[in-house]
């Protein structure tokens, strides 16, 4: 049996971690709404109607991706890419092709940055393997200019950080939009966790100033794992509505 992602490879360990997904979805939420292109997100209405339902539905996209077999995968793959050409064919213009390949790059970028928060340092080989999954990802979606390995997209990244972001009019209604949705205990947990995992750019243009207070608090979360509690942490973290999401956050972990 073929999987997309093999079973020992370290993409696996990242995207099989609840914790870590929490932190590619805090890193994500943040670079999304300050993202130049994020008013293709806005034309559909689904992303400030829902904001946490959009990310939850992007990262189990995501680790169906990491997790299935590879025809499977190719099939979630192909999806995804269907759902954007609907969406391209209504407006009557294309997603522009840096704005796939942003999309791409925080995958990569905020699943080492999500894994080394809560594990440790990914070696460079690890870090290459990464990005390699989600490189095939992109190829499958036949996103034009994709970098040939690890520097080349460090560069392209830092590039990316530069160049594609911006603070305006949708930056601040999504915000409204998280505090509204999350309310004021949780958006300010979500706010605290992206000053830990945001590129400096990210937190430059958000007005981030000072350090995350939660840098002491995970030396304290990290030790409810060993007791179970993390679970009951996360139940707190996140909203009611989206139990079922939570439970299935380590499903695919317990699976390998």
């Amino acid at each position: 049996m073929e999987y997309f992602v093999e079973k020992d490879s370290i993409v696996r360990q990242i995207w099989g971690k609840g914790d870590t997904i929490l932190f590619i979805f805090a890193g994500a939420s943040a670079e999304f709404a300050l993202n130049r292109a994020v008013d293709w997100l806005y034309f559909t209405g689904r992303l400030p109607a829902n904001p946490l339902g959009r990310l939850f539905s992007t990262v189990s996209y995501a680790r169906k991706i990491v997790f299935s077999e590879q025809e499977d995968a190719h099939r979630a793959i192909d999806s995804i890419a269907a759902i954007h050409a609907a969406v391209e064919q209504k407006r009557g213009k294309r997603i522009p092709d840096w704005a796939y390949r942003d999309v791409l790059f925080m995958l990569i970028d905020y699943s080492i940055r999500a894994f080394e928060v809560f594990e440790r340092e990914l070696s460079l080989a690890e870090k290459e393997e990464t990005f390699g999954v989600f490189r095939r990802v992109g190829e499958r979606m036949e996103i034009p200019k994709l970098p040939q390995n690890f520097k080349e997209w460090e560069k392209m990244r830092e590039e990316h950080l530069e160049n594609d972001l911006y603070n305006g009019n949708f930056t601040k209604d999504l915000y409204r939009q998280y505090r509204k949705h999350l309310g004021i205990f949780r958006y300010s947990l979500l706010i605290e966790a992206q000053k830990l995992i945001s590129p400096q750019k990210v937190k430059f243009l958000l007005g981030f100033n000072r350090d995350s207070l939660l840098s002491p608090v995970l030396v304290m979360y990290k030790s409810s794992r060993i007791i179970k509690a993390d679970r009951l942490l996360r139940a707190l973290i996140l909203p009611s509505d989206y139990k079922k999401e939570i439970a299935e956050l380590d499903v695919r972990s317990e699976e390998q």
